[in-house]
């Protein structure tokens, strides 16, 4: 009552050995994809880890270059803008990572927090009366009057630029991990599983324990078994090509360390800006939300302090460096891997698989 394994010769076999057998060749197949998955998966995961660990502390390194923007030249707004540079990193951090967000709304939503804190501690610096209502009514009028200039127009398309690779290499990295994981858990069709019983077990029912399959046949049942996974080849080189073009895009014109640390500056541009206008967007702003209540006593306006730049240049090279060496050791494994899905077959039927080197090997029929 054989069904895979029928032979002249008297056998030890039975159907119920068959069945395990197809179960055993089903539970051997996915261990081997899945070992010469490992590394190529340990590497983008790795990648992935690494990209987001440098990223982060990139992300840190600019909050805080940002942060003492306030501390060293905005002192009467610094602990009130701490909030608002807080929420515009994060918004970018979660950009990047492939949220549904925009750069732009993320900076424009930063720069409607700031124009309150412009307006009341920096251009009339004598307003006590900061409600609640006055406030939101400064920041639906940040939309109209542009306080800022083009310089928040400016950090949108400067931002842009430099996150779209990095938001798309994020995505990319998470789309290789799910590649590989499909591949692992291909089912295998009835066909399959008894052609590779009847490669691998087969020779056992006649007590050849010893005997391996021959190359040619191994690699024409296992392309057989493996076509649905050969048949990724032209996208996964075609993936492969798309990282290294992200890779270079982020190393080149559109940095992204450079556009993170210009923030800063485009920040202080816009609020040199706001408070060189500041008569006109006074007076704006008193016929759009009414005058607030000033202290007694005059207080300047007048306290445009030009900004001391940070000394961090040794750290931002640091940074600048692990990123793009990180990204360079990444693309070169990953152009090593252009071939994966083509050579499956290859790979799986090098090693103690089939017989190298010997006189003798099972054929599918009989030793030859």
């Amino acid at each position: 009552d054989l069904q895979i394994c029928q032979h002249r010769a008297p056998t030890c076999c039975t159907k119920k050995m068959e069945e395990s057998y197809q179960a055993a060749v089903r539970r051997e197949r996915t261990q081997s994809i899945q070992a010469l998955n490992f590394e190529l998966k340990y590497m983008i995961v790795g990648h992935i880890t690494a990209f987001q660990e440098a990223f982060e502390s990139l992300l840190r390194f600019a909050e805080n270059h940002t942060s003492s923007l306030f501390e060293s030249a905005y002192r009467p707004m610094a602990k009130e803008a701490a909030e608002p540079v807080k929420e515009l990193f994060t918004d970018i951090s979660l950009y990047i990572l492939g949220a549904e967000t925009t750069v732009e709304s993320a900076v424009l939503r930063f720069f409607d927090s700031l124009f309150p804190l412009v307006y009341s501690r920096l251009i009339n610096p004598g307003i006590t009366d900061l409600s609640e209502d006055y406030t939101e009514c400064l920041r639906l009028t940040r939309q109209d009057i542009n306080p800022f200039g083009r310089y928040s127009k400016n950090m949108v398309t400067e931002l842009s630029k430099s996150l779209w690779a990095s938001r798309m290499l994020s995505q990319a990295l998470s789309l290789g991990i799910e590649v590989i994981n499909t591949t692992e858990h291909a089912a295998l069709t009835k066909e399959c599983s008894r052609a590779l019983v009847k490669m691998q077990y087969c020779p056992h029912c006649q007590g050849l324990t010893l005997i391996r399959p021959c190359v040619g046949y191994c690699l024409n049942v296992m392309r057989g078994c493996l076509a649905s996974v050969s048949e990724l080849d032209a996208q996964w080189r075609e993936y492969i090509s798309t990282l290294e073009y992200l890779t270079n895009e982020m190393a080149s014109s559109h940095d992204l360390e450079m556009a993170l640390l210009g923030i800063r500056n485009s920040i202080n541009e816009a609020i040199l800006h706001a408070q060189l206008n500041g008569p006109q967007l006074s007076a704006t702003v008193d016929k759009v939300c009414g005058q607030p209540k000033q202290q007694e006593g005059t207080l300047s306006s007048d306290n445009i302090v030009p900004v001391k730049e940070a000394t961090e240049t040794q750290t931002l090279v640091m940074a600048h460096a692990s990123l793009n060496n990180k990204r360079r050791e990444f693309i070169n494994y990953m152009k090593r891997s252009r071939t994966f899905h083509a050579s499956i077959a290859e790979r799986l039927c090098d090693g103690d698989l089939v017989m190298r080197d010997s006189s003798t090997c099972w054929n599918g029929e009989d030793v030859v």
